[in-house]
């Protein structure tokens, strides 16, 4: 079987990328953008750029500044509502993964006949939609380049994975300069979702010649930058190392998929509204060692694009390695050592499990667990 490498039809990077945007989307003959973010991003200046830019062409727009994090079926039902009053023809999503998501299900519900819970799943999606341009302001989901896209469905307390490559937006845009002063710790917990990608796209079976190298070149950049921005948010260097890092992580996992990690992290999300690259850190670890007791040869080169050394180690050293590499950077980064810092309960797994065995990213990890050794694995990162 033929693997797939599916990728925006345009990616702009570094400063003037917004600017550069604009100019390719005025050659589009839109009318009138739905511009998708948060009230925060808005009041912190970070669409001032892109405003002025759009107002240069006489692009009109329209502000849906209500996302939160984890959006939900409700808020993308509200934005299509905006969408469809404002008459308008385009998208733009401004934020980090939250937003662009959100952006995501709108074009999707604006295109495409239905509720945004009947494209829960893989391949559900009939037409693209409407042009569609995401600018990123965080180093972690790379969001604005994939197929992916998660919503809350409220109502069932589940976090529906919507997987298709015709939501990939056609212009993805990664300006450093958007990222500078990012709090440490959202930059940590988005940061160490960009390593989960990255780990868990290369020690998958989907893993191939075009996303292993995009996969380790990731896990090398994260691990020398993350620390370096967590502790000077305004280094443009670790900035810009950061956002190209999460772009390679998401052109791995959008072709080679990703595994159970995240299958355990979108349940802690939907049910208890954490943050996922916090749930994803936690979880990671953990996984990691339980896939490397049947499968250790793939974590070797893991620990050595983490700075490892591992030419005197067996495999199984070599993967206990890479495991304890991961530990040490999520400590390092300070986040939080375990679920139960967050709130949550043992009590509170039992619901999570049937769920996470039915997560659309399971079937990428190397080893396929039972119900109760994802339960033990959820004990382990309490």
């Amino acid at each position: 079987m033929a693997f797939a490498l599916n990728l925006p039809k345009l990616s702009l990077a570094g400063s003037g990328a917004v600017e550069d945007a604009v100019t390719v989307l005025s050659q589009q003959f839109v009318k009138k953008a739905l511009i998708v973010t948060d009230t925060n991003l808005v009041k912190l200046g970070l669409l001032d750029t892109l405003l002025s830019a759009l107002d240069s062409y006489s692009i009109a727009y329209e502000m849906f500044d209500e996302v939160l994090p984890n959006p939900t079926a409700s808020l993308v039902r509200r934005g299509l509502a905006v969408y469809q009053k404002a008459e308008c023809d385009c998208f733009i999503a401004v934020g980090g993964g939250s937003p662009v998501d959100c952006a995501k299900a709108i074009r999707i519900m604006a295109s495409n006949d239905g509720d945004i819970c009947d494209f829960n799943g893989v391949g559900k999606v009939t037409h693209s939609g409407a042009y569609f341009v995401a600018i990123n302001t965080t180093a972690g989901t790379a969001a604005e380049m994939t197929s992916n896209s998660v919503i809350t469905d409220e109502e069932n307390q589940v976090k529906m994975v919507i997987i298709d490559a015709k939501q990939i937006p056609d212009i993805a845009v990664n300006d450093p300069s958007l990222m500078l002063g990012l709090p440490a710790a959202t930059t940590a917990a988005t940061g160490m979702d960009a390593l989960t990608h990255a780990i868990e796209a290369y020690v998958t079976p989907g893993a191939h010649i075009l996303t292993r190298p995009t996969a380790l070149e990731a896990i090398r950049l994260i691990s020398k930058w993350l620390p370096v921005a967590v502790a000077e948010g305004q280094n443009f260097e670790a900035r810009d190392n950061l956002a190209c890092a999460q772009f390679l992580a998401g052109m791995a996992f959008n072709s080679a998929g990703l595994g159970l990690v995240h299958a355990m992290a979108h349940q802690p999300g939907a049910t208890h509204n954490l943050p996922h690259g916090v749930c994803n850190a936690i979880l990671l670890p953990e996984v990691c060692e339980f896939n490397a007791e049947t499968c250790p040869e793939p974590f070797r080169a893991v620990a050595e694009a983490m700075g490892g050394r591992t030419f005197d180690l067996n495999d199984k050293d070599a993967a206990a390695l890479a495991v304890a590499l991961v530990r040490q950077l999520s400590a390092t980064v300070e986040i939080p050592s375990g679920f139960a810092e967050l709130g949550i309960r043992d009590t509170d797994f039992g619901q999570w499990i049937d769920k996470a065995m039915q997560d659309p990213c399971l079937p990428g990890n190397p080893r396929q667990p039972s119900p109760d050794q994802v339960m033990q694995l959820y004990k382990q990162a309490l």
